[in-house]
């Protein structure tokens, strides 16, 4: 578990270490003094929870804090039911990518930790973009899962490389619920 002093806690939210000492003594920012001293100690979970509350930036934290999910996606109904399912103010920051070449512009900026690939976009532009992600070692531990369409039609390609298959339709809410399952066993989300 990762704690934090009043010092860089001061630094992570640009205050003064005395606001942070008052926001730790009034009881809005919670955490715990080290026994025998007046030094504050501010556990990670703590911290982020208090920005999120008061909606502050959570700056450096934000990588460890929140899920980055990529969606590769054309059907606006799917991407506005995903943004609905994983709000930002729970861990969760959303990008979008309409193309191939959008995913991987997107991919190299976000670091997302999940991209969710819909194959109504095409299967040839769909199963290039997985085996283009899991070709470059940046993204070799990223979660990759694939949107199937349910068109009668047998899809069979080579799976290796996808963790996860979501036959469309779908409930959003529970691609939602295995996504901060997936996620969460790699990140502490708060």
């Amino acid at each position: 578990m990762k704690v934090f002093t009043t010092g860089q806690v001061a630094k992570i939210c640009k205050v003064a270490p005395r606001t942070v000492s008052k926001w730790f003594d009034s009881g809005r920012l919670k955490g715990y003094r080290i026994p025998g001293s007046q030094d504050r100690r501010i556990p990670r979970e703590y911290l982020i929870r208090f920005l999120k509350e008061h909606g502050m930036p959570l700056g450096d934290l934000e990588d460890e804090a929140m899920a980055k999910v990529l969606v590769v996606a054309q059907d606006q109904v799917l991407i506005e039911n995903l943004k609905r399912e994983l709000p930002l103010d729970r861990s969760f920051k959303l990008a979008v990518a309409a193309s191939g070449f959008d995913a991987g512009i997107q991919a190299e900026s976000f670091h997302p930790d999940c991209i969710i690939v819909d194959f109504s976009i095409g299967r040839t532009e769909a199963l290039q973009i997985c085996q283009n992600l899991r070709r470059n070692s940046e993204f070799t531990e990223v979660i990759l899962i694939a949107l199937l369409p349910d068109d009668g039609s047998s899809i069979s390609f080579d799976r290796s490389s996808i963790n996860e298959t979501f036959k469309k339709p779908f409930d959003a809410a529970l691609l939602a619920e295995r996504l901060r399952t997936l996620i969460g066993a790699k990140k502490e989300l708060v």
